[in-house]
């Protein structure tokens, strides 16, 4: 049984800065994705940012310049920095774990930037 547990969302100014972290519980293959998603009320969930286990980072150009996607291997977590924040990131947002064909999702959380 896999787990994914986010925590450091919650509300900050337009041009703050916050660090959302999920760790990940259970058993865990070394070689696997992380990332993060996000949704925004009445709009689908979509890509925020994805790290491989290998270092490999991509991301949305909505956050490009902005977020930074890290992980920590031997904890089994990734970090989500995000800087210059809109009121448009606004959003609960998601950790995301796929591994050998399965996928697996945090409980969410929200950020809220204020104008």
């Amino acid at each position: 049984q896999v787990q994914l547990v986010e925590s450091g969302g919650g509300l900050v100014q337009a041009g703050g800065s916050l660090r959302l972290s999920c760790a990940a519980s259970g058993t865990i293959f070394s070689i696997n994705v992380m990332g993060w998603y996000r949704q925004a009320p009445g709009k689908q969930r979509e890509l925020v940012a994805i790290i491989t286990s290998g270092g490999s980072a991509n991301y949305a150009d909505s956050v490009k310049g902005r977020f930074t996607i890290s992980r920590d291997n031997a904890e089994n977590t990734v970090y989500l920095q995000m800087n210059s924040l809109k009121p448009e990131d606004t959003a609960v947002y998601y950790c995301n774990l796929g591994v050998r064909g399965r996928v697996y999702w945090g409980q969410g959380t929200q950020v809220t930037v204020s104008s």
